[in-house]
C-alpha cells in the first residue's frame, strides 16, 4: 500500500483504498487460466461485499462500476442491486450515472426491487439539469414495468413539450418504449407528438418519426390520424436531399441518412393502400431515387428503403420500374451484402411488377453461380418466381445446370419446385417427361417422396407416352443406382406396368430398347440385393417383378425363384409380399394374369393443375409431420396445429376450429383431449360426417338436388381481399336439413404469380358445428378468378347469427404469407 493509501486508510478508520476499475480489468486480463480469473473475481467480490456492509459511501460508485464489469463477465452480481438504488438517490451526477447504468443492467420488471426506484425517477424527471433528466428517461425506458409506465406517463407527456431539445429527444424515445409496454397510453402522447415534426433539431425529428411510426403500426385509427402529416414529411425529406453540405449531419456526402431512412419507413406505412397519400409522395420518392449517391453504402441504404416504399404504396407504374431497376443495379454491385438485399427485395416485390423484374432475369440467373450460399438460395427462389410459359425451356435448362452442381441442401427444394413449375408451364408432355427424368437422374436421393408419387400419377395419365417414358427410364437405369433410388422407384413402377412396351415401336416417339427378359430381371436382382437400398425401393421392385411375371411369361419361373428368396426376409412387408406372390403362383395361377394386369389410368384429383395432386407432402408441410416417409399416412387433425390456431384466434373457449385436409377424402376428424380443453369441454361426440365419396372439386355433385332455385339467390360475400388474394363466399341451404348452411368458397389470385401451399382454416362458436370438405387443390394459378374451390358445411341448430374466424396461409415467390380475419357480415337470410 502506498503512502497516500495508508494515510487515507488511517483517516477512514482502517478501510483500504479500493482498487480502481482499470486495475481490476488489468488483473483479470492477466489471468492465465479460468481458475486464476475466478480467484481474482471472488477476492474482489468479497471485498465489495464487505464495503457494502460497512455502508462505505465514499467508494460506492467505484465498487458498483467494478461489479458491473464483473457482471458482464458472467459472474453473479445481484447483491449490488440495492447499492444502485442508493447511488440513484445521491445528489452527485457521477453517482447517479453509475446508479442508473447499474439499474438498467441488473434490474428488470420481473424483480420487485425495481419498484423502489420509482420515486427517485419521478424526482429526477423534475430536475433542473437536463442530463439528470436524460439519465432518468433512459432508465425508465429500459426497466419500466406496465405499472411504472402508468405512474410516470404524465411526466413523459410533460417533457415532450419541454423547451429543451435534448429533453424532448429523450422523452420521445422513452414514450416509444412505454407504448410498446402499454399500448393504451398511446392517446396521451398523440397531441405532443405532432409538434415534434416541426422541429429543426435533427435529433428531435428522428425520435419523433420513430415514435409516430410505432403508433401507426399499432393502431389503424392513429395511422389514419397521422396521414394528414404526409405533406410535412415530404417537405422535410425534400429539404434533406436538396440541402447543401452540412458538416453536422453529413455521412459520406449524404445529409443525415438516418433521418431519411426513418422518414421513408413512415411514408411507406402511411401510403399503403391509400391512393391519395401515395400520390402526394410519388414525386419525392422519384427525386430520392434519382438524386441519391450510389457509390457509398449510406446511399444504397436510402435507395433500398426508397424501393421498399415504392413497392408498398400505390405508386405509379413508371416509379415501380425505376425501383426494380435500382435493385437491378444492386445485383451488379461487388458487395455480396448489397446483392443479397437486391435478390431478397426482388423476391418480395416480384408480384408488384412482374414484367419489370423479368428484364433482369439474366443477371439473376448468373447469381446461381455465385460462390456464396445465401446468394444462390435467394437466386434460386427468384428464378422459380420468374418462370412462365414463355421462358420455361431456358429457365429450366439453367436450373437443371444449377441442380447438377448444387449443394445437397438445395437439391430437395429445387427438384420439388422444378416438378411444380414443369407441370404448370410445360410446353408439351414429352418435354415434361424428359425434364422430370433429368431431375430424377441429377438430384438422386434428394428428390422428395411426394415428387415420386405425383410423377407416377402423371405417367399413368399420359397414355400416348407410356412406351416412350418406360424406355427412357430404362435407359437411365445405369451407374450407381443406390444414389438414385427415386429414379429406381419410378422406373420400377413403369416397367412393372408397361415392361412389355420396352421393345415396342408403337406410341409417340417410341424407341425400342432391344432388351431381353434376362437383362431386365438381372437389373431387378441387383436392386434387391444391394445392401443400401431402402425398404420402399425394394417394395417397388418386388411388386414390379410380380407384374413382370405376366408381361414376360418366359421369365416367370426365374422371377418366382428370385422372389421366393425373400419369403423369409427379416422385414415383414417384403416377406409378406414374397409369400403372397408365391401362393398366387402355386395355388391361384389361373387368377394371376387378371390380378396383375395393368392399372387403369390414375385420374387427377386437382383440375387446377396443382403439382401436389395427392396432397400427401403438402399435408406434411402444413401439419409439421415429416417423420413417416415409408408408408401411408392416416388423415388426422394435428393437436399442435389446432392448439396453435386457437391461440392465434384468441384462445377463447367458445371456438370450434377446423383445418382443411388437402385433396383427401373427408373423414371423421378425431378431437384430441388438448383441443377439448381449449374448447372448454366440447362434446367429443360431435364429429364431422364422412363425405359421400364425390369429387371434392365439384361441389355441384355434392349438393345435387338439395337446393331450390329461390335459395340459390342468397347474395354472395367477399370474406377476404388483400394483396391480390380474394376469398368469395356463396351460400346454399339444403331442403332436407334447414339447420345446415353450405358455404361454397372460391379463391381468386389476381397477381401474375402463382400462390402455392394454400391452406384455409376456420373457427366458429361452439354452438355451431363446422365441416370443411377437401379443397380442389393447394396451388392458385396466376390471374385466375376461381383458382381453388372448397365446400364448407355449418350446422346452426339455434338459428343464431354466424360469425367465423378465418386464417389463410400460402407461399408466393418463396415468401410465406399468413393472414387472419373475422367474418361477421353473413346474410341474415341464412338463419331465418
Amino acid at each position: 500500500m502506498d503512502l497516500q493509501g495508508a494515510l487515507f486508510s488511517r483517516l477512514t478508520g482502517g478501510m483500504p483504498t479500493p482498487m480502481r476499475l482499470r486495475d481490476l480489468i488489468r488483473q483479470i486480463r492477466a489471468a492465465r487460466t479460468a481458475a486464476d480469473e475466478r480467484a481474482v473475481v471472488q477476492k474482489e467480490c468479497a471485498y465489495i461485499r464487505s464495503t457494502f456492509r460497512e455502508e462505505d459511501n465514499t467508494w460506492r460508485c467505484r465498487n458498483v462500476a467494478k461489479l458491473l464489469y464483473i457482471h458482464m463477465l458472467g459472474y453473479p452480481a445481484h447483491f449490488g442491486q440495492l447499492e444502485c438504488l442508493k447511488l440513484i438517490a445521491s445528489s452527485r451526477f457521477t453517482d447517479k450515472r453509475i446508479g442508473y447504468l447499474g439499474a438498467m443492467i441488473l434490474l428488470d420488471e420481473r424483480q420487485d426491487v425495481h419498484l423502489l426506484v420509482t420515486n427517485s425517477l419521478k424526482n429526477d424527471l423534475n430536475s433542473q439539469t437536463q442530463f439528470v433528466v436524460g439519465l432518468a428517461l433512459g432508465a425508465l425506458g429500459s426497466i419500466s414495468s406496465p405499472e411504472m409506465s402508468r405512474d410516470l406517463a404524465g411526466e413523459i407527456e410533460r417533457l415532450l413539450k419541454s423547451s429543451n431539445a435534448y429533453t424532448r429527444k429523450k422523452a420521445a424515445l422513452c414514450a416509444f418504449r412505454i407504448i410498446r409496454k402499454v399500448p393504451e397510453l398511446m392517446e396521451m402522447f398523440i397531441p405532443a407528438t405532432r409538434s415534434l415534426l416541426t422541429e429543426k433539431n435533427h435529433g428531435v425529428l428522428i425520435t419523433g418519426v420513430i415514435l409516430i411510426t410505432e403508433m401507426c403500426s399499432r393502431s389503424p385509427d392513429t395511422l389514419q390520424h397521422f396521414k394528414k402529416l404526409v405533406p410535412n414529411l415530404v417537405r422535410i425529406l425534400k429539404n434533406l436531399i436538396m440541402a447543401g453540405y452540412s458538416p453536422e449531419h453529413d455521412v459520406s456526402g449524404v445529409t443525415d441518412p438516418f433521418l431519411q431512412v426513418k422518414i421513408l419507413r413512415l411514408l411507406r406505412l402511411l401510403g399503403k393502400n391509400d391512393g391519395e397519400a401515395s400520390e402526394a409522395m410519388n414525386d419525392i420518392l422519384a427525386q430520392v431515387a434519382t438524386n441519391t449517391e450510389t457509390s457509398k453504402n449510406v446511399g444504397n441504404a436510402i435507395l433500398y428503403e426508397t424501393v421498399l416504399s415504392i413497392m408498398d404504396i400505390k405508386s405509379e407504374s413508371g416509379l415501380r420500374v425505376l425501383g426494380v431497376n435500382i435493385l437491378g443495379r444492386f445485383l451488379l454491385n461487388t458487395d455480396k451484402n448489397i446483392r443479397y438485399v437486391a435478390l431478397h427485395t426482388l423476391l418480395r416485390t416480384v408480384h408488384a411488377d412482374y414484367n419489370a423484374v423479368q428484364r433482369h432475369r439474366n443477371t439473376i440467373v448468373e447469381c446461381l453461380k455465385d460462390p456464396d450460399v445465401s446468394l444462390r438460395r435467394r437466386a434460386m427462389e427468384l428464378c422459380f418466381a420468374l418462370i412462365n410459359g414463355n421462358n420455361i425451356r431456358t429457365m429450366t435448362k439453367e436450373l437443371l445446370n444449377f441442380l447438377e452442381k448444387a449443394d445437397p441442401e438445395f437439391k430437395s427444394q429445387c427438384s420439388s419446385k422444378l416438378f411444380i413449375t414443369a407441370e404448370m408451364y410445360a410446353p408439351s408432355k414429352r418435354w415434361h417427361m424428359d425434364t422430370m427424368i433429368k431431375v430424377l437422374t441429377i438430384a438422386g436421393n434428394y428428390v422428395p417422396d411426394d415428387v415420386v408419387g405425383n410423377l407416377i400419377q402423371m405417367i399413368s395419365e399420359t397414355t400416348p407416352l407410356h412406351a416412350y417414358t418406360t424406355q427412357q427410364l430404362w435407359n437411365n437405369l445405369t451407374g450407381e443406382l443406390v444414389t438414385r433410388q427415386p429414379l429406381v422407384q419410378v422406373a420400377s413402377w413403369c416397367i412393372g406396368e408397361f415392361g412389355d412396351l420396352l421393345n415396342s415401336s408403337d406410341g409417340a416417339d417410341a424407341e425400342p430398347a432391344n432388351v431381353t427378359d434376362d437383362d431386365i430381371i438381372n437389373v431387378y436382382e441387383s436392386i434387391l440385393s444391394a445392401t443400401h437400398m431402402t425398404l420402399p425401393t425394394r417394395e417397388y421392385a418386388i411388386t414390379s417383378l410380380m407384374k413382370l411375371s405376366v408381361r414376360f411369361p418366359n421369365g416367370a419361373e426365374r422371377i418366382k425363384t428370385l422372389i421366393d428368396e425373400y419369403g423369409g426376409n427379416i422385414n415383414i412387408e417384403i416377406q409378406q409380399r414374397a409369400v403372397e406372390f408365391s401362393a398366387l403362383v402355386t395355388k391361384h395361377n389361373n387368377l394371376r394374369p387378371s390380378l396383375l394386369e395393368r392399372m387403369p389410368a390414375m385420374e387427377s384429383k386437382n383440375p387446377s393443375g396443382s403439382a401436389l395432386q395427392n396432397g400427401q407432402a403438402t399435408e406434411d408441410e402444413l401439419l409439421g409431420d415429416s417423420t413417416n416417409k415409408d408408408g401411408p399416412r392416416e388423415s388426422q387433425t394435428s393437436t399442435s396445429d389446432s392448439s396453435m390456431f386457437l391461440d392465434l384466434l384468441g384462445g377463447t373457449s367458445d371456438i370450434q376450429s377446423t383445418t382443411s385436409e388437402v385433396a383427401k377424402p373427408a373423414t371423421t376428424l378425431p378431437i384430441s383431449s388438448d383441443l377439448l380443453d381449449l374448447l372448454g369441454g366440447l362434446d367429443s361426440s360431435t364429429q364431422v360426417a364422412p363425405s359421400s365419396g364425390c369429387n371434392p372439386c365439384v361441389p355441384e355433385l355434392i349438393m345435387d338436388g338439395l337446393v331450390t332455385p329461390e335459395e340459390q339467390a342468397i347474395p354472395s360475400l367477399t370474406a377476404f381481399e388483400k394483396n391480390g388474394l380474394k376469398l368469395e363466399f356463396s351460400f346454399e341451404k339444403p331442403l332436407d336439413n334447414p339447420q345446415m348452411i353450405v358455404i361454397l368458397l372460391s379463391v381468386a389470385n389476381q397477381t401474375p404469380t402463382p400462390m402455392t401451399d394454400f391452406l384455409f382454416q376456420a373457427a366458429v362458436p361452439k354452438t355451431f358445428q363446422l365441416q370443411l370438405l377437401p379443397p380442389s387443390g393447394n396451388v392458385i394459378p396466376p390471374s385466375t378468378e376461381k383458382g381453388v374451390t372448397q365446400t364448407i358445411k355449418v350446422i346452426n341448430p339455434n338459428k343464431s347469427q354466424l360469425r367465423m374466424r378465418v386464417r389463410i396461409s400460402y407461399n408466393i415467390s418463396g415468401t410465406a404469407v399468413q393472414e387472419q380475419t373475422e367474418v361477421n357480415t353473413f346474410p341474415p337470410v341464412l338463419w331465418e
